[in-house]
């Protein structure tokens, strides 16, 4: 179970596999100094409900990894992910889908809705 750290203050433990998935996207939006909100739901072991913050170019990112691999990468994911990053109400974790699914169309019906 990895962690993402933001601005030295904000945690929240993400799987690893599903952290690298979040850091491509991430970092790529970041490179191309596209601001945008990521949420998460809060595990209920400390305290539930969901968390937003605003990524830009000069957030402090910390991307903490348990395992020492480097998991491999569905594009399938990473593009679910980057089209949510690309929507109004931005980043959010979605299912892992199966390597080489269509990619996400216009529809809004991809993955899970954003954390409520």
């Amino acid at each position: 179970m990895g962690k993402f750290i933001y601005e030295g203050s904000v945690k929240s433990e993400i799987e690893d596999r599903a952290l690298t998935h979040l850091q491509l996207v991430i970092t790529a939006k970041l490179r191309r100094a596209e601001p945008f909100p990521f949420s998460w739901r809060e595990d209920t072991s400390v305290g539930g409900g969901r968390t937003t913050v605003w990524m830009q170019p000069g957030s402090s990112l910390v991307f903490k990894y348990f395992g020492s691999r480097q998991p491999s990468i569905n594009r399938a994911w990473i593009e679910a992910l980057a089209f949510t990053a690309n929507s109004p109400g931005g980043l959010y974790l979605v299912p892992e889908p199966l390597e080489g699914a269509a990619p996400p169309n216009g529809s809004g019906e991809v993955g899970t809705a954003p954390p409520a």
